[in-house]
């Protein structure tokens, strides 16, 4: 699907979903209520928030810097509301989520077909929960490797590395990528994740679509393979400690995270890309909507094949995910109000800022705020 269809088809989803969307372009800047001026509302006006209690979510670790950000903004304007975000990772954010222990989570993978089968005590009665896109950022394979502050990898080396069928630093698989380098003959200590993560998921899914006949687990949650060489730790901050800690070692976290860390250039076409916000940001573009979902969900369909210019196609959404229907008013009113604001020009510029992620498109956050206003 070309970028001009993709963008023709998100118009039309939000258009149909029971939204002038004209309403979201007015809703742009701060974080306060509708009472004192709608989510993202240029006004500023104090504000005069009606919004009160404490709330809170769990899961993805790649959004806890992102959260940090946007809670400390919401609850500025909104004094009253107190939020606690714990970055528990994907998994054990949509569980939490699903048996009633938080209003939202956050999930680097949307909800499957299997979970929206199943049911959901964080909402009202009979009601299912939906996932919105609110995060995007590059992952990146980081490494520390004495004398190397880059390397460039494509994705078949990258799949045997992380599969442990490629166990030193001086392989020709790697030697062979990047003439005129250091490579010691020193064993590779693979880091993953050991906990339920969105971000192996997306990990996995990029190795793969890219590399198939090697990385032939299925993509989930958990880290697939088993050997000697291979460590795991628990969270992005697990893992970036172990390989920063460790020597000879390589994993691959949210970019946001990897600070000083040397990272690897993925092959992309026929041109090495290092990753990036506005690289990460080309992919989401070129990518379509999941067809077949219900009513105000926002999962998209990654293109991580793609070969346009500067894309960087290890790349994971993150996303929210929050009942359809709520219980009470209060958790509406608060939801509305909360991840309206994540989704606003402002709020996403605020993640860029604090996270490093790529803000949403304009047409991706039309949409977003589109299905926000039809939650209940």
């Amino acid at each position: 699907m070309s970028k001009r269809n993709n963008v023709l088809r998100i118009a039309a989803l939000a258009a149909a979903l029971p939204l002038a969307l004209a309403g979201c372009a007015a809703n742009e800047g701060s974080t306060s209520t509708p009472e004192s001026g709608a989510a993202g509302s240029t006004d500023t006006a104090e504000s005069s928030s009606s919004i009160s209690g404490t709330y809170g979510g769990a899961g993805a670790s790649s959004q806890e810097a992102a959260q940090a950000a946007w809670i400390a903004a919401f609850q500025t304007d909104n004094a009253d509301v107190t939020i606690n975000y714990n970055p528990v990772g994907s998994g054990a954010g949509r569980k939490q989520f699903m048996e009633g222990a938080v209003a939202f989570a956050g999930s680097d993978s949307y909800l499957s077909d299997e979970e929206l089968e199943g049911t959901f005590a964080a909402c009202a009665a009979d009601s299912k929960a939906r996932s919105l896109p609110v995060y995007i950022s590059p992952i990146a394979v980081a490494f520390n490797l004495e004398g190397n502050d880059s390397l460039n990898l494509d994705a078949d080396t990258i799949a045997r590395i992380f599969k442990g069928e490629i166990t030193n630093w001086s392989d020709d698989a790697i030697v062979s990528l990047n003439p005129g380098a250091t490579l010691p003959d020193q064993a590779i200590t693979v880091v993953y994740r050991s906990d339920d993560s969105g971000t192996t998921k997306n990990f996995a899914a990029y190795l793969g679509a890219n590399a198939g006949d090697v990385w032939d687990a299925k993509a989930e949650d958990k880290f697939p393979f088993s050997f000697a060489g291979a460590e795991g730790a628990q969270g992005t901050s697990g893992v970036v400690e172990a390989i920063s800690t460790g020597t000879g070692t390589i994993g691959y976290a949210d970019a946001s995270k990897v600070s000083s860390l040397s990272t690897v250039a993925l092959k992309v076409g026929e041109e090495f890309v290092p990753y990036s916000a506005e690289g990460a940001a080309k992919v989401v573009e070129v990518s379509p909507v999941v067809e077949n979902r219900h009513d105000g969900d926002v999962a998209i369909d990654l293109d991580r094949t793609t070969t346009e210019s500067g894309a960087y196609p290890l790349v994971l959404v993150s996303y929210l995910l929050v009942c359809d229907t709520n219980k009470d008013e209060a958790t509406t009113e608060f939801i509305k109000a909360y991840v309206g604001y994540i989704a606003s020009e402002a709020g996403q510029q605020a993640a860029a800022e604090g996270a490093g992620s790529a803000p949403l498109s304009a047409a991706t956050r039309e949409l977003v705020q589109a299905s926000i206003e039809s939650i209940k």
